[in-house]
């Protein structure tokens, strides 16, 4: 405790708040909107917000401390997709079993280290773009809300650019302050929504059903796999982290299983969410950073905690401040992660490949760009390279 005490600072619980607020307000609704296509009652998708926020808090202290890295646990964004879409006919039962198939499933791609294998043949341009792409979506939606909210965003601008020259370290949370500040002045807070009354788990026991396992289950385990493990590895790994993958899916897997009869459907790595904590704004050491995650999760089971109340605390901020808190915070990142994406002559192209088709925000057989900008990209790749001859040395320069 005392070296955890020694190594956090003002910035790393900065980043840390910061990770969580993106994360539960760009996607808090669509979890609303899974649990209620399957018919949940209010006490059930209170005791989701339970299940996931403990889930992710539990995880993400465990595995950053344990690694001494900062790895940062979420719930799957694209599976709450996939929940809503496949809930006409599926019961909520039903659907706990999907989740826990999904679960093993997860387990299984831990153990058998198959998932490791197979990010361990990404080559790091393509594992950079990708990351890059991702977050580059967040970093101009930043700024889009610049048309309705000039004030706001503008503000938060400035403060980041004076914070970047005169305290790096805390110039995210420059962002924060000034950000809730305007929108306070323009009345822009709704405190209104506020109520606090703590969650208590509702437990829905597991039906199994063959059409609820392959319209919801297994494609619930191949988004999350391919939208958020492949990029949340890379991000780790652009970071300069090298932990053991196989471990984190394991323990993905498990706390799925675990929680999944209380709501909580799945969980994974995290990606975007994760950038703001192994950014060098959350600690200008990066043997610190993980102190960054620990102050993350341990706000994720404060408002898994809260239950009822996470919605109404969220909804208080308007999107414009969320969002620019997010893009600003990941701009450093971005820039690394393209740096790290076109230093190669052998890759560039590939890279810029994968970054475009990722950043596109394109869908296809129901998953997202991210997996599709990593098949652009290893494709571009492989038929450069087939049977290319090997560069001549002797015309080197």
């Amino acid at each position: 405790m005392n070296r955890i005490r020694q190594d956090t600072s003002l910035a790393a619980v900065s980043a840390g708040f910061v990770a969580t607020l993106v994360g539960f307000t760009s996607t808090i609704a669509l979890i609303f909107h899974a649990a209620q296509s399957l018919g949940a009652t209010p006490a059930q998708i209170s005791s989701w917000v339970w299940a996931l926020g403990l889930g992710m808090g539990l995880s993400t202290l465990g595995l950053s401390l344990w690694f001494r890295a900062p790895i940062l646990i979420t719930w799957s964004t694209p599976g709450a997709a996939v929940i809503a879409a496949a809930a006409g006919d599926v019961s909520l039962p039903e659907a706990v079993g999907a989740f826990l198939v999904c679960g093993v499933l997860m387990w299984l791609s831990g153990v058998t280290r198959v998932f490791e294998r197979m990010m361990g043949k990404i080559p790091v341009a393509l594992a950079s773009a990708l990351l890059a792409g991702i977050l580059a979506k967040f970093a101009l939606l930043a700024f889009a809300h610049t048309t309705l909210q000039p004030t706001l965003v503008l503000t938060m601008f400035v403060a980041y650019v004076v914070g970047r020259r005169w305290w790096t370290r805390y110039a995210v949370l420059g962002v924060l302050v000034a950000g809730t500040a305007v929108a306070a002045l323009q009345g822009q807070l709704n405190t209104q929504v506020l109520r606090w009354e703590l969650a208590a788990p509702v437990l829905v026991v597991p039906q199994w059903s063959w059409h609820a396992v392959m319209s919801m289950g297994l494609p619930l385990f191949i988004v999350t796999m391919a939208s958020q493990a492949v990029p949340g590895v890379s991000a780790i790994r652009t970071a300069g982290y090298e932990p053991q993958v196989s471990p984190l899916m394991t323990w993905s897997g498990v706390t799925t299983v675990l929680l999944a009869p209380f709501g909580g459907y799945a969980f994974n790595l995290a990606a975007i969410t994760a950038a703001i904590v192994l950014s060098p704004h959350a600690h200008s050491d990066a043997r610190k950073r993980y102190t960054a995650a620990i102050m993350s999760g341990l706000f994720y089971i404060a408002m898994g905690l809260l239950g009822g109340a996470v919605a109404g605390v969220l909804a208080a901020f308007p999107a414009a401040l969320v969002m620019g808190v997010a893009g600003l915070a990941l701009l450093g990142t971005i820039g690394g992660g393209l740096a790290t994406a076109l230093r190669d002559d052998r890759h560039r192209e590939p890279a810029l490949i994968t970054f475009l088709v990722t950043l596109s925000g394109m869908s296809l057989l129901g998953v997202s760009s991210a997996f599709w900008g990593l098949v652009a990209g290893i494709l571009a790749l492989l038929v450069q390279h087939w049977r290319a001859p090997a560069p001549d040395i002797a015309d080197s320069p």
